[in-house]
């Protein structure tokens, strides 16, 4: 194989050299080497959830870029901004949360289990809350303020003493 580089080289076929050479550099060299960020389309403000038809993926050209920045369309479609993001720029994994499963003086449910016993209540979170956070909540009937995790169906599951 060597031999025949070494060849086309010297017989200064160009054609050739990039037909032989492209399976040995693979897939890669022929969609660009380089790693891939995503960047915006237009000004994403803090609080606003990101859609995939403002996002892009581009190639960055900058070796000295930070590389905590978003690489994917998937990993910010969905995701909440939590400053600024200005278009043609990469973003920082640190600039997005995850949308609030659970927010400051919405109702939700309260769900205390422990064996058998399944006792639920409505509540009032105290702060707003993604899921898996430990808030704290003020049961509504009784007025008591217990802590609890947010689960997914939006309730908070509460933690016993």
């Amino acid at each position: 194989m060597m031999f025949r580089l070494i060849t086309m080289i010297r017989r200064r076929s160009l054609a050739a050299l990039i037909a032989t050479a492209l399976p040995v550099c693979g897939s890669a060299w022929a969609q660009g080497a380089g790693p891939v960020a995503v960047i915006p389309t237009e000004i994403v403000y803090p609080g606003q959830t990101i859609d995939a038809a403002t996002l892009r993926e581009v190639e960055v050209t900058n070796p000295n870029l930070r590389s905590d920045y978003v690489r994917t369309i998937g990993e910010a479609e969905g995701m909440v901004s939590t400053r600024t993001l200005l278009p043609g720029r990469v973003i920082p994994i640190s600039s997005l949360r995850q949308p609030y499963a659970v927010e400051r003086g919405k109702a939700v449910r309260l769900v205390y289990t422990d064996g058998a016993l399944t006792i639920s209540t409505p509540g009032m979170p105290l702060q707003n809350a993604a899921v898996g956070d430990f808030i704290r909540v003020r049961n509504i009937d009784s007025g008591i303020t217990v802590s609890g995790t947010v689960t997914r169906d939006g309730e908070v599951e509460v933690a016993a003493r």
